[in-house]
């Protein structure tokens, strides 16, 4: 920004879903209060002054990056959100309920929940859940099928392989409560 006066336009992005949030306006100084405290800080038009998002509310925005746009017009906040982010109490400014992430890691965690839920004995997620020691042996053996199919440079091996070692790891993750988000954020911290 140019100067402290001038507003920029700012799309509030939930990073856990890539959900629109909001959009709001900032200035150098909401800005630069934003990377001092890690917390989203805007301006308000109405009031004529700078304000932190859920200051009051208690539905802060945790900041995980700011980009700018290609003209340097407009930017993106993607956010970790607590509670809601729309003054009226919703979700979203957009909608009123999160629009869920429509992923193969997200479809694969409530197939494991529904699989857990029926106990079922011929369902091969059930036996794994049922059996650490079963579970760990083809993590293992999914691992090392990897390592030959990437030994051979067969892609089409490789790709199969990787997606059951995936899918074990997987089992192994929602068995221990650790969800994908979890991992997400540990590799986020490895781009740095």
């Amino acid at each position: 920004m140019s100067n402290g006066k001038e507003l920029m336009p700012v799309v509030v992005q939930d990073v856990r879903n890539n959900n629109v949030l909001m959009l709001a306006y900032m200035n150098d100084e909401s800005l630069e209060l934003t990377k001092k405290t890690g917390y989203m800080h805007y301006w308000s038009r109405s009031r004529d002054s700078i304000w932190k998002k859920g200051e009051t509310s208690g539905n802060l925005q945790k900041v995980v990056e700011i980009m700018t746009d290609c003209d340097g017009d407009a930017m993106l906040a993607r956010v970790e959100q607590t509670g809601v982010a729309c003054h009226t109490g919703t979700y979203s400014c957009f909608a009123e309920e999160p629009i869920p992430a429509r992923d193969i890691m997200t479809e694969l965690w409530h197939v494991f929940d529904e699989r857990r839920k029926s106990g079922s004995e011929s369902s091969y997620t059930v036996k794994l859940l049922k059996n650490r020691n079963l579970l760990l042996k083809k993590i293992a053996e999914e691992s090392s099928e990897v390592i030959i199919a990437a030994k051979d440079k067969d892609r089409g091996e490789i790709v199969y392989e990787t997606g059951d070692l995936l899918y074990h790891l997987m089992v192994l993750l929602y068995d221990e409560g650790i969800t994908m988000d979890d991992i997400y954020k540990e590799l986020e911290g490895r781009r740095k």
